[in-house]
């Protein structure tokens, strides 16, 4: 991979700027792709865009910037995005700083005398260009993240695999208020402008329970094509399919992997009526530690998996089991063998699954094989 160091000027990087809102920015004789089409929104506040011009107008340094090399005599710009829009911004006359040069009043760039044009025209940015393979720009974006302000894992790909497919695939996923908002924020967490949407779908798009692929792979697979509707139109079942079997919404659906389980399910017919009902009557038993796991339990149960592991079903006490223990006289309930206490388990007599308690009546103590028998049954 070759990396390499160069010194910019502010009016190179400034020529050719254009801020054309949802389509993007660019810079640098619109060879410097700033801010792809649907990438995250300007988040500086005004202090902090102030702060980058007063700090080139004293000719301190600023932070590196990174850009990636994309062929052709262009570039996608990594790192330091938004000192990049604070000054090209700036020298477009979009907003004004006080106190530049010693000057109190709050100008614009136009209203600077010329000579302080100059000056800050001519002031240097040190930028790293980094030409490689995919494989290779995201391990170093990785590095060189770790001591800045940290980008999420989908940010760094989206650094790495840029293309058609990815500029179509944020239209949808990747903008505040975006399609996907819209359609499924109550099942997605995070947000989208920092990618989690994005991320997430596309964890979620293959044919099985395990993808096939792991993010990297489908992204790289789909770098090229012209149009993401696919992922969209996929995204659309998901959620489609998720309504119509659990019309009633509860907070405790949000943040599954639903697309994992609609790849896994889809197939198979199921009625929302008794869903709803086995759905309610996981909720109220207090056994269940963990409620979202109801939602992928009552999917296995109606293909006949039965998978309370799923549902973190709370356990038998300490002082229950000693309880047990010291009326069984140490005796497996099984075998009737003597063990100490630490070689045996606590036993649901009737299993949970067929209606038994987490309850001292529904407790028997077995040894750890007579345990793990009945277990396999």
């Amino acid at each position: 991979m070759d990396i390499r160091l160069e010194h910019i000027k502010v009016r190179d990087l400034f020529d050719g700027y254009q801020d054309n809102g949802d389509n993007g920015v660019v810079a640098y004789g619109g060879k410097l792709d700033v801010r792809p089409a649907y990438q995250r929104e300007f988040v500086y506040k005004p202090e902090q865009q102030k702060a980058v011009i007063d700090t080139m107008s004293k000719g301190y340094p600023l932070n590196v910037m990174y850009w990636a090399d994309q062929g052709n005599g262009r570039y996608e710009l990594i790192d330091g995005q938004q000192r990049t829009l604070s000054i090209c911004s700036f020298l477009n006359n979009d907003y004004s700083c006080s106190g530049l040069f010693g000057i109190k009043q709050s100008l614009g760039f136009n209203s600077l005398p010329t000579d302080l044009q100059a000056k800050l025209s001519d002031y240097e940015l040190t930028v790293y260009i980094c030409d490689g393979t995919e494989s290779e720009k995201l391990e170093w974006f990785k590095t060189i993240n770790i001591a800045g302000e940290e980008l999420s894992s989908q940010e760094l790909r989206n650094a790495v695999y840029v293309g058609p497919w990815l500029s179509d695939a944020k239209r949808f996923f990747s903008k505040t208020g975006c399609a996907a908002y819209g359609l499924g924020h109550n099942y997605l967490k995070g947000t989208p402008i920092r990618q989690d949407y994005l991320e997430e779908v596309i964890s979620w798009y293959g044919d099985s329970v395990t993808p096939k692929q792991s993010i990297e792979e489908c992204m790289m697979q789909h770098q090229h094509d012209a149009k993401a509707s696919d992922l969209w139109e996929y995204f659309q079942r998901v959620i489609e399919w998720v309504e119509k079997l659990f019309p009633y919404y509860r907070k405790e659906m949000k943040g599954l992997p639903w697309g994992v389980y609609y790849n896994r399910y889809h197939r198979y017919t199921y009625d929302p009526v008794l869903l709803e009902q086995e759905v309610v009557r996981l909720m109220a038993d207090d056994d269940v530690g963990k409620k979202s796991g109801i939602y992928n339990y009552v999917l296995e149960a109606k293909i006949g998996n039965d998978k309370p592991c799923l549902l973190s079903i709370r356990a038998f006490t300490d002082t229950q089991k000693r309880t047990i223990y010291t009326q069984q006289a140490g005796k497996c309930a099984c075998c009737g063998k003597y063990f100490s206490y630490e070689e045996m388990e606590g036993d649901h007599i009737l299993p949970w699954s067929k209606g038994g308690k987490t309850e001292l009546q529904n407790l028997q103590m077995l040894c750890r094989d007579c345990n793990r028998r009945k277990s396999d049954k």
